[in-house]
């Protein structure tokens, strides 16, 4: 329990972060960060195994860049959920992917 909740704060920090790098990506504060690393984080917990699942040819396909894509259209629907937390366009959303994955593997390198 201890680990996920600390997954959730460095996810919700990189969010931070991450909405200050990507234009068109918007967090009215840290604390909406860290709501918005929660949703994000129940979100992959429940609706990302689904969608990889159903995707799996597609992304194999790919080489597993499709990947990137279900991040981008999970990203949008935690900012869907959460107020004070906004992606503006399917770009914003692939390039906060892309960099907030990358963070988080940098971040999961250093815990």
């Amino acid at each position: 329990m201890e680990v996920f909740i600390v997954q959730i704060v460095v996810v919700g920090l990189l969010l931070y972060v991450v909405a200050k790098l990507v234009p068109g990506m918007e967090v009215d504060g840290v604390g909406h960060a860290l709501l918005a690393g929660l949703v994000l984080g129940i979100i992959n917990a429940l609706i990302r195994p689904l969608l990889v699942f159903l995707t799996l040819p597609i992304t194999i396909l790919t080489l597993g860049l499709f990947l990137l894509v279900i991040n981008a259209l999970l990203l949008k629907l935690a900012a869907a959920l959460v107020p004070g937390f906004r992606v503006r366009g399917f770009g914003a959303a692939l390039l906060g992917a892309v960099l907030l994955s990358i963070f988080s593997f940098g971040a999961t390198l250093i815990m």
